[in-house]
């Protein structure tokens, strides 16, 4: 069950075949995992034990994927960290996981041993020795992926050998089939949902491709994709508006995106399918059945279901349940829960969370959502987002969807704001000129009913975000109410 041996396998039949490419730079399967290799063993000589954390700090580049893979062949658990994240944030996630290395190449300081990229790495690459692969069982921690923290601190979400192994498999089955013969691009953080991709082309011994530039730019993205004859690659929706904003013509090698993370808006989403074909694949699932939930193919990127988060994974139990956890009929609104072989272990050191969120054998995703007689699931809200205005409902993305469809309209987020008659009022904070406000009070009264329309309009230059790219609610809450 030990995720490093994908690659040992994938050496064993391609070694000379292209691994990774960074700019001018590439590795063939064999020189990954060699390196991966040497690097397990070094850090084994600096006192890194079976089981522990070792955290990385990294934007996309190859030692990332070699550190990745080292620490799955020595039985080690690995905290990858956005690359964006303060000092204060690295110093938390360092402390509450325990790492006892921080391998950066960036010049931080922590508390735990700091291995920066560059010579000293080089050293523990070169380190020499036997097999790396340690015996692992299938519950042993492989990654602890950190929720965004979008309210409250971030949790460490515990991955295993086993549910990786799943969800490896089940990407290549669903998402994105590859062989050798196929051409990875990562343009997302290899420490968030593109590292999930990563591990399914290690698998397949795909060719993969990291931008040499860390900062997203959509014109150095596509001439990357076309120079290099990229075939797939995994984005989250606002560096596809990106892309489509800056497409001069067609990717005639590229056969899938793979997207999620982030809602899409049907209008943009259907721009971006008429702009480079049927290439794109919805993926649902969060840090804690990583990526893994629901699909929606790309036959199926039409009409209607461009709103769905497509149906049930392979493998995966997907029901909208009630307050009891019961189902609620087809159609009815509840929250979206999950249960399956890629549903994480729990929270890292958070007990009292993980008996919250995996209750009575599913994992509660806190997503509020509606199944329809076909099995498609369509989100609606976060529980914790679900406006409640003179004791009605409304569902943000509801809203959301009416004022993106309006022209000039770059983002928006619906939130709710304390009202001591109506208990909260329904705001539209948007990203476009202020002279847009009739329009869409207009757009609002033709499609929404009017306790779902917006009682204000707050217009900003763009919405605050996380480094994980989410919208920030809680501090457009706070400026607003």
């Amino acid at each position: 069950m030990n995720l490093g041996q994908m690659l040992v396998n994938t050496a064993r039949r391609f070694p000379e075949r292209a691994a990774v490419t960074w700019g001018a730079h590439t590795l063939s399967y064999r020189e990954l995992d060699l390196r991966s290799d040497g690097l397990a063993r070094g850090l084994d000589r600096i006192g890194v034990g079976r089981g522990d954390r070792v955290a990385l700090l990294m934007r996309n580049r190859p030692e990332l994927v070699e550190t990745m893979f080292a620490c799955f062949k020595a039985g080690y658990c690995i905290v990858p960290l956005n690359a964006r994240f303060t000092r204060d944030e690295v110093d938390y996630h360092v402390a509450d996981s325990g790492a006892t290395v921080l391998i950066t190449d960036a010049d931080v300081g922590a508390d735990s041993i700091v291995v920066e990229v560059g010579p000293e790495y080089e050293a523990l690459t070169s380190t020499s020795g036997g097999s790396t692969v340690a015996p692992i069982d299938r519950d042993d921690l492989a990654w602890l992926f950190y929720t965004s923290g979008t309210t409250g601190r971030p949790k460490g979400a515990m991955l295993t050998h086993g549910s990786l192994a799943f969800v490896t498999s089940s990407w290549l089955a669903d998402l994105t089939p590859m062989t050798e013969l196929d051409v990875t691009l990562h343009a997302a953080p290899l420490s968030h949902g593109a590292g999930f991709h990563c591990l399914a082309a290690v698998a397949r011994g795909a060719h993969q491709v990291i931008p040499l530039t860390a900062r997203f730019d959509p014109v150095e993205t596509l001439e990357l994709m076309r120079s290099a004859r990229v075939t797939n690659t995994w984005l989250v929706p606002t560096q596809i508006i990106m892309l489509t904003d800056s497409a001069s013509g067609p990717l005639p090698d590229l056969r899938t995106i793979v997207y999620g993370g982030a809602p899409f808006p049907s209008p943009e989403l259907q721009r971006a399918v008429d702009t480079f074909g049927p290439v794109f694949v919805q993926l649902f699932g969060q840090g804690e059945t990583p990526m893994t939930a629901t699909f929606l193919p790309a036959r199926e990127h039409h009409g209607g279901r461009l709103a769905s988060a497509g149906v049930p994974r392979p493998g995966m139990d997907v029901r909208v349940l009630d307050a009891l956890d019961h189902e609620v009929p087809f159609g009815e609104v509840g929250e979206v829960c999950v249960r399956g072989p890629a549903v994480m272990l729990g929270y890292w050191k958070r007990d009292d969370a993980t008996a919250e969120t995996l209750r009575n054998g599913w994992l509660h995703t806190g997503d509020l959502g509606r199944m329809d007689e076909f099995g498609y699931i369509y989100l609606l809200d976060r529980a914790k987002d679900m406006i409640i205005t003179g004791g009605s409902n409304v569902y943000a993305v509801e809203v959301e969807a009416v004022v993106a469809g309006v022209a000039g309209v770059r983002e928006v987020a619906v939130i709710g704001v304390p009202d001591r008659t109506w208990g909260e009022l329904v705001v539209a904070v948007v990203a476009g000129d202020p002279e847009l406000e009739q329009p869409l009070s207009l757009a609002c009264r033709a499609h929404l009913a009017g306790y779902k329309q917006p009682r204000r309009f707050e217009f900003v230059d763009a919405l605050p975000r996380n480094t994980y790219g989410k919208v920030l609610k809680r501090d457009l809450r706070a400026r607003f109410s």
